[in-house]
């Protein structure tokens, strides 16, 4: 049984916390959280002691592996202790709120021998994970042009408002946008151009990206009004086929018609309240991977810190483009 240290218990820890409940050899044995009432909540679900903070967690808690979902600009400075605390950590996106904090978790996972996941969590959802499919099959033949959007109001449910301060989030650009530039890098590699756009605050990010033969657009906002429902769509058109998933369908269109592609989800129990996701598919599916490959000590090879540093990269140049 790999026992669990969970560091953060708001939307994105309650998140985890369920998921792991329905990871049979996985357990939450310790949470932390300056909100005692927070902590307790998730404590409650599988009996785990509670720590007020995430270094008294890392420095007195018995656990085999550490789970950071704080607010961005605290991730850098718990990962670092974590990493000579256990030998698998896993990391809530974006990975650091700096290049240079990131570049540092690098230096220390070589150092420690750590190995280090990041919550880049499109990597493991379902669609996505069928659509790197059938572009690497080449079933359709080659990819023209592609689009990810991912829209959202405004996140006003961060503990103190921390998301909408660009100096704790990155704003919009590196908190909501980087999961499709993530998922983008991941299955086409940086483009050999690129020219993009955004407004003053990051509240709204597009780049068209050039790989040549074809072109993929990402889009990113979060400056809606909060009756606007969230969404996260793509469009990829092959030589023989677009396939599409958008206002809740995953569809394949050919010339002989549409045709969904079904895909099977495991039936998970628990949920979350608040933030813009109820489905703890692509969650569990990252911890699924992270918690198999710790219980066989592998190394981590799919949403590495690595992968992510790499991703945050591209991303903070892409919000310092000039045109």
């Amino acid at each position: 049984m790999l026992k669990v240290g969970l560091i953060g218990c708001g939307f994105m820890g309650s998140m985890h916390a369920n998921c792991y409940n329905n990871i049979p050899d996985a357990k939450v044995t310790a949470v932390a959280d300056l909100r005692p009432e927070k902590a307790a909540e998730l404590a409650k679900i599988s009996d785990a002691a509670i720590y007020t903070t995430g270094k008294e967690l890392i420095e007195n808690a018995d656990v085999d592996i550490i789970d950071i979902c704080l607010p961005t600009y605290l991730h850098a400075e718990h990962a670092l202790l974590a990493m000579d605390k256990v030998k698998y950590v896993f990391v809530e996106k974006p990975v650091t709120l700096t290049l240079e904090e990131g570049k540092a978790l690098i230096a220390k996972a070589a150092e420690t021998g750590a190995q280090v996941q990041v919550g880049q969590v499109i990597r493991f959802w379902d669609e996505y994970v069928e659509l790197k499919k059938i572009v690497e099959s080449g079933k359709y033949d080659k990819v023209i042009n592609a689009n990810f959007r991912r829209i959202s109001p405004l996140p006003t449910w961060g503990w103190e408002n921390w998301l909408l301060d660009k100096s704790k989030s990155g704003g919009a650009g590196q908190d909501l946008h980087i999961h499709d530039v993530d998922y983008v890098l991941s299955l086409f590699g940086e483009p050999k151009t690129y020219y993009s756009v955004k407004n003053d605050n990051n509240g709204y990010v597009n780049t068209l990206m050039n790989y040549g033969d074809f072109v993929v657009g990402v889009e990113g906002t979060w400056d809606l009004p909060v009756c606007h429902p969230f969404q996260a769509t793509f469009r990829v058109v092959f030589e023989k086929a677009v396939v599409e998933n958008a206002d809740g369908k995953f569809l394949c269109y050919t010339d002989e018609g549409a045709e969904e592609i079904k895909i099977e989800k495991v039936a998970l129990s628990g949920g979350v309240s608040g933030g813009n996701i109820s489905d703890l598919g692509g969650y569990y599916n990252e911890l699924v991977y992270f918690c198999d490959k710790a219980a066989k000590g592998e190394k981590i090879e799919k949403a590495t810190v690595c992968d992510a540093v790499a991703s945050l990269d591209f991303l903070l140049r892409e919000l310092n483009f000039k045109g």
